[in-house]
Formats: structure tokens, C-alpha cells, sequence
């Protein structure tokens, strides 16, 4: 019989929409994937095999049977389709793709400088056959884009067939929606949730102060992504306040 506690917020199911956890997988060996999976697959919707490392992975398609067979959608990471995109060779990433049996694929363009149009029209193109999460935002510190900026991009892009837009923090999460020491870019969040649906975007948050700061703006069904592989079980904690730094967050106010 488990310990039933009140006032913990409801957290939606898989196959969900909506509190998505996106995972980071920069490199693990078929046995860390196995504990990954044994410890809290049952929590991660999307593992990214992050940038270009599949194609210096051993045992790639092994792991990727793997998260497929527990139900979780794994992807390559959009690095690795702009390395494709700046060498004419879009098609022979789609189809390395298709070898691999994937069914979701993320298109960005945060390490190149790539026309908006050209990048829609190839979401609308891999949308046919993928699920599409597109990234806006750019990998590079410094880089500043204004708030109407982000929100057109990521409205021509969900129109374009994009599932979720991601906006970009980077593994390090000093880029993007956050400034260089890690804090959030607070307008630029409000003004982006003014405009686009919440559930739309998945929000890269590698540092546990970031995902502090979504689940306290938005809850605990917010999506989150880029998530450390030993960091799954303590996100599920801090979304339901069991933890810490959201223990009273969602406690009665007295």
C-alpha cells in the first residue's frame, strides 16, 4: 500500500501532450540506457541523442529498439541535420532516419544561418512522414532575438507542421531563453506565452533552477527538455513538490 499524500498535483500520463519530459542523451552505452530506462522510463518522453553523436555511437540502433520498446521517442539531435543541410544532404538524412526506424525528427537551425522560409518548407516536407519538433533560438552567446521575432518563427513553424518548437537553452543552458549566467529571459518567456500555446513549446532546461522557475510559471504539466539522464526522477520530484525548492508550491497558502 503506498502513502497517499494530499495536495499533490496530477500529473498527466503517457502518451501525453502535455508535461513532457525530454531527455539528453549525449553518449550513454547500451547498459546506462538499460538503467535509464529501468530507473525512469515510465517518466521520459523524448530522449535526444544529442548534436552529431550518432554517428560515433556504438550500438546506436540496439539503444534506440530499446527506448522504442519502452515507449519512449527517441530522435537524433539538430546538429546533425544542419551538418546534413550545409553538405546538400537532406535526403540522405531522411533516410538515414528512416534506417534507423525513427518517427520523430527535430529540424533547427541554431549553429547555422539558414533563410526562415527554407527552414519551414523543410518542416512541411518532414512533417509528411515525421513528427517534427523544430528549435528556435540560436546556439551562439550573444546572439539577441527580439520577442516578435521568436513568436513569428515559432508560429510559422507549428503552422508549418512543427508537433512542439523548442526553445533553445543548449545542454549548458546559457543561451537562448536564458541569460549567460543561467537566468531566465523573463520578458521574453512572457511575452512568447502571450502568443503561443504553452503545451506548443518544449522548454530546454538542463539546470535544476530553470525547471524550478517553469514548473512555479506554469506547473507541474510544463514540457521540459534537455534533462540529464541522472536528473529524471528528481525533475518528477520537484513537479510535484516533493522536493525542496517547490515543497510549498503547491501546499494550501495559510
Amino acid at each position: 500500500m503506498g502513502l497517499k499524500l494530499s495536495h499533490i498535483p496530477e500529473r498527466t500520463v503517457k502518451p501525453r501532450n502535455a508535461g513532457i519530459t525530454m531527455v539528453m542523451d549525449k553518449g550513454l552505452s547500451l547498459r546506462q540506457a538499460e538503467d535509464l530506462i529501468s530507473a525512469s522510463g515510465s517518466v521520459i518522453d523524448y530522449i535526444k541523442i544529442g548534436f552529431g553523436t550518432a554517428l560515433v555511437t556504438q550500438q546506436l540502433e540496439e539503444k534506440l529498439k530499446l527506448y522504442a520498446a519502452h515507449g519512449v521517442q527517441a530522435y537524433l539531435g539538430g546538429t546533425l541535420f544542419e551538418a546534413a543541410l550545409v553538405r546538400n544532404q537532406v535526403q540522405d538524412y531522411a533516410d538515414y532516419c528512416k534506417s534507423l526506424g525513427l518517427q520523430v525528427v527535430e529540424i533547427s537551425d541554431g549553429s547555422i544561418q539558414m533563410n526562415h522560409d527554407e527552414k519551414c518548407n523543410i518542416i512541411k516536407q518532414f512533417s509528411s512522414q515525421f513528427k517534427v519538433l523544430s528549435e528556435v533560438g540560436s546556439k551562439e552567446v550573444g546572439v539577441i532575438i527580439h520577442p516578435s521575432r521568436w513568436i513569428k518563427m515559432m508560429s510559422a513553424e507549428l503552422q508549418a507542421g512543427a508537433f512542439k518548437v523548442i526553445a533553445e537553452a543548449r545542454e549548458s543552458g546559457t543561451v537562448g531563453i536564458f541569460h549567460k549566467n543561467g537566468n531566465a529571459h523573463k520578458l521574453l518567456i512572457q511575452r512568447i506565452t502571450q502568443k503561443i500555446q504553452e503545451n506548443d513549446i518544449i522548454w530546454e532546461t538542463p539546470q535544476k533552477a530553470q525547471q524550478v522557475y517553469f514548473i512555479k510559471l506554469m506547473g507541474a504539466n510544463v514540457n521540459l527538455g534537455n534533462i540529464a539522464t541522472d536528473e529524471v526522477i528528481a525533475l518528477e520530484a520537484l513537479r510535484i513538490g516533493l522536493r525542496g525548492d517547490t515543497f510549498h508550491h503547491f501546499l494550501p497558502k495559510t
